[in-house]
């Protein structure tokens, strides 16, 4: 059966395509693309992968590697050669040992065409969760996919669904700029229109201001909350309303966007109404028009007992509420309140509904922004790993976003076992990472993701596993490929003490800032032996490491500079309080020192990521 609103097997692309069109992808080589295709064929060791995107009547393939002419230049399959489709149709992964032995797949023409023996595919999805299309391996020889290779190919596959939504967005983002130009060039018009109200009545001049108003003050907001903020102010004027509510339409509720600033304790008890409330503002959502209360009265006769009792407490006496019209579709409503009755004329109607067209304008574009700035949180903690059970060792991790606006960065942590010394023996040694890539955006997450599973391959690639050895092949990739990668890491092995209760800590540090040993006495020591900082332009850099033993009762916190490094304060000074604080309080249980460590004072703001990763000895 169809899933995620697809129209059908035998046409698979119809809904995908129109989904992923505004991402700007074709028939045609994409540098971005092609790079995801690289790394699923150097990490899984295939000769052949791509990124495929499902149109009506074929699969296009604007990443690929290893494919043979003619498909290599046309950069598209019929769909008789796709695999893809069933990713599509499925919307699960496909993984084939060997496709000739597969009833489904037997008889595809890409067996004999391309050589296609293995297969293993993962879903690209969008934002809504539709499958766009499938990231894909294959191999000429029957193979056994490892969990770990799955594991790495779905890693990479939401690195580049990630990467499909943020263009998808981006282009949105432009659509919306568009609506937002339109915008400036009615408020050119609405200043010609104030001109002629100039010789009009003083009400009719404050209306004009309205409109001029509207058309400065919303074109610059960055967010629900600005929007909310600059509405407070924006009704000047006799006549001047003594409250302007804003609620956004999401499925069938209406979300009230209280005053970040101004507390409204009556406005608070009610910021979730579902649209089959009888109150003034769902009713205008619910007939898509314009609602005037003129009073008290009326609002008794037409109304719920609890919209009576809101407007009650609110002190309302009028009420007019807006429908605030998106360009494709209704995004709330704009609720424009009076204490005392008031009569709301023809033209002071037509400004208020001029007014909420702008408001809509404004609320669509932070809309855009809003869900921009989720997606990109939501690939950066994509990217955090879930910490092992380890049975001697515990372990706890925090992670932090940025306080500023939509910023988000390279900021990670990652810990895995070894594996066994013997086949069924208990997991091996305990590796640990913290790493900060340079940058405060979608870009640096992006290349975090892809840093952290080249750092995990090549540890895992070179026994008996040295950090060192790991961070140094880890240079030489970089130095090769086109990754434009920099920043700082620690990458850590911890060993059970041989003949001892402890542990043995061996780490290598490319200029990451120093971790912290607490001992159980209560000392803390800076673990600062370090080498050079992680760079592409730096070239291969033979690796260092030191050696530290880890008594019973000893914690060990590893961090990123944002825990450190507030604008206009000393970092050294930061530092020794961190210290500080880990000395008093080191004995904390780990989930209570992380939350110790978050709640410092922070004044500004944190402007950067910040990663925390605390270990202790029992």
């Amino acid at each position: 059966m169809p899933k995620q609103g697809q129209e059908s097997e035998a046409d698979p692309g119809s809904a995908q395509w129109r989904a992923v069109r505004p991402a700007g992808l074709s028939a045609a080589s994409d540098t971005g693309m092609d790079r995801f295709a690289r790394l699923v064929s150097r990490l899984l060791r295939v000769p052949v992968a791509f990124v495929s995107l499902v149109e009506e009547e074929r699969q296009i393939l604007p990443g690929q590697f290893g494919l043979p002419e003619p498909w290599a230049g046309s950069r598209a399959l019929p769909l008789s050669h796709s695999l893809c489709r069933y990713v599509v149709t499925s919307g699960q992964p496909l993984v084939v040992p060997d496709a000739r032995a597969d009833d489904r797949l037997r008889t595809n023409p890409a067996i004999g065409d391309l050589g296609l023996v293995a297969y293993a595919g993962m879903p690209l999805t969008d934002a809504a969760g539709l499958v766009l299309g499938s990231l894909c391996a294959f191999d000429h020889e029957p193979r056994t996919w490892s969990d770990g290779e799955l594991t790495d190919l779905k890693d990479l596959a939401a690195a580049c669904s990630a990467d499909l939504r943020l263009r998808i967005l981006s282009a949105q983002s432009r659509s919306a700029q568009k609506v937002l130009e339109t915008a400036r060039a009615a408020a050119e018009r609405a200043r010609g229109d104030a001109e002629r109200l100039e010789q009009e009545a003083q009400t009719g001049m404050d209306h004009a201001e309205l409109l001029l108003r509207a058309s400065e003050e919303l074109a610059q907001t960055s967010g629900l909350e600005d929007v909310r903020r600059r509405l407070r102010d924006l009704f000047v004027g006799a006549g001047k309303p003594s409250y302007v509510g804003l609620l956004v339409a999401d499925k069938d509720e209406l979300h009230r966007i209280a005053d970040p600033d101004v507390e409204h304790s009556v406005e608070r008890e009610v910021l979730t109404l579902p649209v089959s409330a009888e109150f003034p503002s769902t009713r205008a959502m619910r007939e898509r028009r314009a609602v005037f209360v003129p009073d008290r009265e009326a609002l008794v006769a037409g109304y719920s007992p609890e919209a009576v009792g809101f407007s009650d407490r609110m002190g309302f006496t009028t009420v007019l509420c807006l429908p605030l019209w998106g360009s494709r579709a209704l995004l709330g409503v704009l609720a424009v309140c009076w204490t005392k009755r008031h009569e709301v004329g023809v033209t002071e109607r037509a400004t208020l509904i001029a007014a909420s067209g702008y408001i809509a304008q404004a609320v669509e574009r932070a809309l855009h922004l809003d869900e921009r700035t989720s997606v990109a949180r939501q690939l950066q903690e994509a990217m955090l790993t879930d910490l092992p059970v380890a049975d001697r060792i515990e372990m706890s991790a925090l992670y932090e976003p940025a306080a500023v606006g939509d910023m988000i960065g390279g900021d990670w942590y990652d810990a895995y076992h070894l594996p066994p010394a013997s086949s069924g023996g208990a997991p091996g040694a305990l590796m640990v990472t913290v790493g900060d890539i340079t940058g405060h955006d979608t870009h640096a997450a992006t290349i975090m993701g892809q840093i952290r599973s080249m750092l995990r391959q090549a540890t895992l690639d070179h026994p008996p596993y040295s950090p060192a050895t790991a961070l140094t092949a880890l240079d030489t990739a970089c130095s090769i490929l086109p990754l434009e990668a920099g920043g700082t890491l620690v990458h850590a092995r911890l060993d059970l003490a041989d003949g001892g209760p402890g542990w043995t800590l061996t780490w290598s540090n490319a200029g990451h800032p120093p971790p912290l040993l607490r001992t159980p006495d209560g000392r803390v020591a800076l673990l600062e032996e370090h080498d050079i900082l992680l760079h592409s332009d730096l070239g291969p850099f033979h690796r260092t490491e030191a050696r530290r033993g880890l008594p019973p009762g000893s914690t060990l916190l590893f961090y990123t500079d944002g825990l450190i490094e507030r604008r206009g304060h000393d970092i050294d000074a930061s530092l020794a309080q961190l210290v500080s604080l880990l000395a008093r309080h080191g004995d904390l249980p780990l989930p209570e020192l992380l939350h110790l460590i978050s709640n410092r004072p922070a004044d500004p703001a944190p402007g950067d990521d910040v990663v925390v990763l605390a270990l202790r000895v029992p």
